[in-house]
């Protein structure tokens, strides 16, 4: 709290008392209602003066415990956030060669005639004692070369064991493995909230081990992935500065513990502009074990592509008003939607917002859960279920009518 605000809000105090007091001695004078009698005595109203330092709070003392916070944090998590060199081999070059690397770098004109790498850099964290490190994908995505920095100095050999392109997470391993590596401590991301400090650590342009802060701006955001039609639900949006550099790296709460993964920006500069986005821990929870056992995460499939049901085509198709889900728009040929006999949308109407998809099979319910947009839908097939389920969906169709359709899910293709 500001002492200028603080002045505002004695200020506030003492001119709310004063009248509340002339209130009170204006009705004295008045007398007692239903007494009959009127009061010639004014009594003198007692007042306490409230000072500035008598706040238990002070804003030094705000400031000075956030400080403390953040610096906490930052020496517990450290010693399990590491640096990630990652370099890509292409073949010898010439002088008019000119390609961009997976980086977003140009290759320099005049090449040496030899094999030549273009390095990038990113971040993680220490996921086990045997030396597994989570990442993003992306960051070590065909890579030939991969070299894991330790904030100590330690530079180790990291092997890729596992990834994942739908979740953009992958896992490397160190070689030789270590003795005293310390895993992070994960947080619950269902617990995530609006306002809650968020601390990011990374080495954002090649600038290593850098803590930033900010807030959770937002939760349940989706994303994809530059090379996938799957989306990610449930993703956290921070303002703590995330800059090329910072992907792969932890997104932590005031406890120190993992909330997030840091994997996109959204800016026109490739560089801050105070929207970063995060894969929410939970996620990982489930992907990361079966990257490290098998290498890759089976995730169930229904076989269609859809969007949240609009207002305006709810009404077109006629309806009733309460109706809330996921629209069909597509069907995977052959895939679980189409042969358990789930309907597309087959025509469009056009709005103010251009042509929109109307028809098709409204998805309102799964396993008697209610399904109230698209990403709820996406949330339940992530977290619920696995290649081979059968599930049972509530789905109304454009003429109203609402059916049970039962679908075993199968298992989401490469591409």
């Amino acid at each position: 709290m500001s002492l200028k605000w603080s002045s505002a809000v004695a200020v506030s105090i003492l001119i709310f008392v004063a009248l509340m007091l002339s209130a009170c001695s204006s009705m004295d004078s008045q007398g007692v209602p239903g007494s009959g009698e009127s009061s010639s005595k004014v009594v003198e109203p007692q007042v306490t003066v409230i000072q500035e330092h008598s706040h238990d709070i002070k804003s030094d003392d705000v400031i000075e415990a956030f400080e403390m916070l953040v610096g906490d944090v930052h020496d517990k998590v450290l010693p399990s956030v590491v640096q990630l060199k990652v370099g890509q081999r292409f073949g010898p070059t010439s002088s008019d060669t000119e390609r961009m690397t997976p980086f977003g770098d140009l290759i320099p004109e005049g090449g040496s005639g030899e094999d030549e790498f273009i390095y990038g850099e990113g971040s993680g964290f220490v996921w086990s004692e045997e030396g597994h490190i989570v990442t993003s994908r992306h960051v070590v995505l065909e890579a030939d070369v991969v070299t894991v920095v330790f904030p100590d100095g330690t530079e180790l050999e990291g092997n890729l064991v596992g990834e994942d392109r739908d979740s953009d997470l992958a896992v490397i391993k160190v070689t030789p493995p270590i003795e005293g590596l310390t895993p992070v401590a994960l947080g619950d991301s269902s617990k995530v909230r609006v306002g809650q400090v968020a601390i990011a650590i990374g080495s954002p342009f090649r600038q290593e081990f850098t803590t930033t802060t900010g807030i959770i701006s937002a939760i349940g955001r989706t994303i994809r992935g530059s090379d996938t039609p799957f989306s990610v639900p449930k993703v956290i949006q921070t303002d703590a500065p995330i800059n090329p550099g910072n992907s792969g790296g932890p997104l932590l709460n005031r406890k120190g513990e993992v909330i997030g993964i840091n994997a996109q920006i959204i800016s026109g500069t490739r560089s801050n502009a105070g929207i970063g986005l995060a894969i929410p821990i939970n996620i990982a929870k489930q992907i990361i074990p079966s990257l490290i056992e098998i290498g890759d995460f089976q995730y169930s499939w229904l076989g269609i592509s859809g969007t949240t049901l609009r207002p305006k085509v709810r009404d077109a198709m006629g309806l009733p008003e309460e109706i809330k889900g996921a629209q069909v728009i597509g069907l995977a040929p052959e895939g679980p939607a189409e042969k358990a006999g789930l309907l597309p949308s087959e025509d469009s109407f056009e709005s103010d917002f251009g042509m929109l998809p109307i028809g098709g099979d409204v998805i309102i319910g799964i396993d008697d859960l209610p399904i109230t947009n698209m990403e709820t839908l996406i949330i339940y097939l992530v977290e619920e279920t696995l290649p081979g389920d059968l599930i049972v969906l509530d789905i109304i169709r454009s003429d109203s009518t609402k059916l049970k359709i039962e679908v075993t899910l199968g298992k989401r293709p490469a591409s």
